[in-house]
């Protein structure tokens, strides 16, 4: 019998993505096919990096070279107090592949049309390095990337925070969802100001939004980062081996669905 086509779906969380890593790393260990993958904002980046072909270890000695210097550039524009430009050369200089018809895994980066709302799914031809950016272009602090239909696109964390829908229109089965957002946030503590209550209210707005893409999932892993913030690029370590421990939880689960019992003895003794 074939086997089911295999997908994850990473979400956006911005330095939180690191823990997709560590979730990326346990999957390699246990020898689970991945035949689709889907990326929303930093969930693209490293969703990106592994449907080129890149190991989980790979990406990580890549992720030690960046930090938000490198990533983003001062904006002359009044749409964005920043560019993320720079994003695009590292992807360039660093990513095995550039176009998205050279991938070995079909890949799919999710962005959101500023003027309608709609998700678009980025996927099959094109500039890797553009997509991936669309879909990190957090709106107010990233200036939009216009596409070549005129579309101006924005991080796809407004309308998908967790891809599971585009990695099932790449042709998934069985769907891994990672969720790096709906943890919650517990650094902050009560807010104390205007802008705390209108953070932590949007942060609440993006976990909903999170939690309601979970039902196309077969497995969600959830990594326990609730004490890091998502701009602590620095604590990349820590996010890895939540990431890791969160995958490590589920990992039974998620062989028990793909395997029969001979096959998972198999995987078992061959690690």
């Amino acid at each position: 019998m074939a086997r089911k086509k295999i997908g994850l779906a990473f979400s956006g969380g911005a330095a939180r993505g690191f823990a997709h890593l560590g979730v990326l790393r346990i999957l390699e260990a246990h020898k689970i096919p991945i035949d689709f993958i889907a990326g929303t904002s930093a969930g693209s980046f490293a969703g990106g990096a592994a449907a080129c072909g890149m190991s989980a270890d790979e990406i990580i000695v890549m992720g030690r070279k960046i930090s938000w210097f490198k990533m983003t550039g001062f904006s002359f524009s009044p749409k964005g107090l920043l560019s993320n430009a720079p994003m695009g050369n590292f992807i360039k200089q660093n990513f095995p592949f550039r176009n998205f018809e050279d991938l070995p895994i079909p890949f799919a980066a999710v962005a959101c049309d500023l003027e309608t709302g709609e998700e678009i799914i980025l996927r099959d031809t094109g500039d890797l390095a553009f997509a991936v950016r669309a879909s990190c272009a957090l709106p107010g602090v990233f200036v939009p990337l216009e596409d070549d239909r005129s579309r101006k696109l924005i991080d796809g964390g407004i309308v998908a925070p967790v891809p599971t829908r585009a990695v099932k229109k790449l042709g998934a089965e069985i769907v891994i969802a990672v969720d790096v957002i709906s943890s919650g946030a517990t650094y902050w503590g009560s807010p104390s100001t205007l802008l705390g209550v209108f953070f932590q209210s949007a942060m609440m707005l993006l976990r909903t939004a999170a939690k309601h893409q979970h039902y196309r999932a077969d497995i969600v892993i959830i990594p326990k980062i609730s004490h890091l913030r998502p701009d602590e690029i620095g604590k990349m370590d820590e996010f890895i081996k939540a990431g890791e421990e969160a995958a490590l939880e589920k990992i039974d689960e998620i062989k028990k669905l793909i395997f029969s019992e001979e096959e998972i003895l198999t995987t078992d003794l061959h690690r």
